[in-house]
């Protein structure tokens, strides 16, 4: 995906996003900035790596900023280090000319997407059983009635 602002269907698809899809675009795009500038610092297109890295790591810290502390301060704690060691990274790579650090970083940044996709993945799921079940809860029952609307447990052995 191209993350070109001025394109109408990706504002869209910002603008009409959830959250979880939100943080998704933003993983997405500090991905392709950081292969664009690997890309550069491997021709020694440096121009084209610094505004590649750059970009990464303006995302990164957009990243670090959106965490909530008050949610859940130990998992915040663990994706802002794993963030800053990510950026650091970058930092470091790009100053160096070292390919194997910007590669652990794009490795990193790349196992963080597919573990945020899994999420999006299962709170979808959730969000459909929810409704399915409450529709099995609305619905009338083989004698006409309304099913009552209060929770049962079976347990079958």
């Amino acid at each position: 995906m191209a993350f070109d602002v001025n394109n109408p269907y990706f504002r869209t698809k910002v603008m009409t996003a959830t959250p979880e899809q939100l943080r998704m675009l933003l993983l997405e795009g500090a991905l392709q900035f950081m292969r664009d500038g690997r890309d550069g610092l491997a021709s020694k297109n440096y121009e084209k790596s610094y505004e590649g890295f750059s970009q990464a790591k303006a995302i990164i810290m957009e990243l670090i900023n959106a965490l909530r502390p008050e949610v859940d301060p130990e998992l915040c704690s663990r994706l802002q280090s794993l963030y800053v060691y990510i950026y650091r990274l970058l930092t470091e790579g790009s100053f160096e000319k070292d390919l194997k650090k910007i590669d652990e970083a794009i490795e990193l940044m790349e196992y963080e997407r597919e573990t945020w996709g899994m999420l999006i993945e299962k709170i979808a799921s959730e969000k459909k059983s929810a409704g399915a079940a409450k529709t099995r809860a609305a619905a009338p029952s083989p004698e006409g009635k309304p099913s009552s609307t209060g929770s049962s447990i079976s347990i079958s052995a």
